[in-house]
């Protein structure tokens, strides 16, 4: 189970030797941070940090950083997302600085959907925001400030290549979860890695994964049953986490909620079952 303590009494979450749990929320599109603050408050008993998203699915919203700022002023970890499409390196520059001056210093950073709003900045890479953090990250304007904790998404089925030189690994989503255990079991990489689990919120949601997802395949009979059984996606996304904690391959999850982090929160906090329970004899 998450500590419940404030990061600044536990230092950062990366460093606990607990298997963690990372909840992804949602940004809001609105300027209002209501219904952040309603998901920090339904997920912090059973989360260890909130990642956030930037720019989701290639829309504006609130910045990643503002939303991190509110999850450290509830007491908790957060790891705010930057993504390459929308910026420019005066631009990322500007971010750094300004997350430093809030306390934000935990980042994954990632290329970014396509954009439905406007076109890509083609300024930056991942490496190269990477590559930015180690420099201009770490001179003399952020003396006195903690270091830049730097993960990045990592797939199973591909080398990491300049990946291997982040803090951190988030895999992308699979429903192969034996072939994402032995990956990691193989995986030549000293930081901590978190499985990415998905919490399928219906039927169309899990025919788009399927039609744009590489690696993941969600059978046709579990997309066929999902709109009418709304716990099932739950169910397999649960029981992910477990196979996934059960193999003590990887240092946690990040888990996807999906506006159904009020039922995760819920289920994450009761007792699980004993062996055999509910099978029939």
């Amino acid at each position: 189970m998450p500590s419940g303590h404030p990061p600044s009494e536990t230092g950062s979450f990366l460093d606990r030797p607990d298997f963690s749990v990372l909840c992804e929320i949602e940004p809001p599109r609105r300027p209002t941070l209501d219904h952040v603050r309603s998901q920090i408050e339904a997920l912090k008993p059973v989360t260890d940090a909130f990642l956030i998203p930037d720019n989701h699915l290639g829309r504006a919203t609130v910045s990643s950083i503002a939303v991190a700022r509110e999850v450290a002023d509830s007491g908790c970890a957060s790891v705010a997302c930057m993504n390459a499409r929308d910026r420019n390196l005066l631009g990322f520059r500007r971010d750094l600085l300004t997350a430093a001056a809030y306390g934000v210093d935990h980042f994954l950073f990632v290329y970014g959907d396509a954009p439905k709003e406007g076109r890509r900045a083609e300024d930056l890479t991942v490496r190269g925001m990477m590559e930015e953090v180690r420099t201009f990250g770490t001179g003399s304007l952020f003396s006195g400030f903690p270091s830049f904790r730097i993960g990045t998404a990592a797939r199973w089925d591909r080398p990491l290549n300049w990946r291997a030189r982040a803090d951190f690994l988030v895999t992308q989503i699979t429903s192969d979860i034996e072939s994402l255990i032995r990956w990691r079991e193989s995986l030549d990489f000293d930081g901590q890695v978190y499985a990415g689990v998905l919490v399928l919120a219906s039927s169309r949601m899990a025919a788009r994964v399927n039609a744009t997802i590489a690696g993941i395949t969600v059978p046709q009979t579990v997309v066929e049953k999902l709109d009418g059984n709304p716990e099932l996606g739950l169910d397999l996304a649960l029981s992910q986490v477990e196979e996934i904690r059960g193999s003590g391959a990887f240092e946690g999850v990040h888990l996807v909620p999906v506006g159904r982090y009020r039922e995760v929160a819920e289920r994450l906090t009761q007792p699980k079952a004993p062996p055999g329970a509910g099978e029939e004899v």
